[in-house]
């Protein structure tokens, strides 16, 4: 049984929750995915100053992705299925830069994404 089939919520990542040394060190495992894009939205670079999520992801700039309005600019990244409880920690993980929110995915699936909590 593939974990998308499972009890599981879907997460766009276009950032290092792609990277394998991030997944295994929250979620204990590597995720499963597919390639997808994130409509309406470009990627910006933010310093990060939390000590935890710098040792991690081995990088202290991360991607951030921001609403841009237009339908056209797209972000790549990755379409993966995480459980509720991988999900929180996907939540502990990201900084307060970040928010929770749930988009359309350019493959037509609705999705949760981090995103620049500065935007609405």
């Amino acid at each position: 049984m593939s974990a998308a089939s499972a009890a599981t919520e879907p997460l766009f990542s276009y950032g290092t929750l792609r990277l394998p040394a991030v997944q295994r060190a929250n979620f204990g495992r590597l995720l499963e995915g597919r390639p997808d894009t994130l409509p309406g939205y470009a990627l910006a670079s933010i310093l990060i100053d939390d000590p935890d999520v710098v040792s991690t992801s081995g990088l202290a700039e991360h991607l951030i992705a921001q609403p841009t309005g237009n339908p056209a600019d797209e972000v790549a990244g990755h379409l993966l299925w995480l459980t509720p409880q991988e999900l929180e920690a996907a939540d502990r993980y990201e900084v307060d830069d970040y928010r929770r929110v749930k988009a359309r995915l350019g493959s037509g699936v609705d999705a949760f994404v981090y995103v620049d909590a500065r935007f609405p």
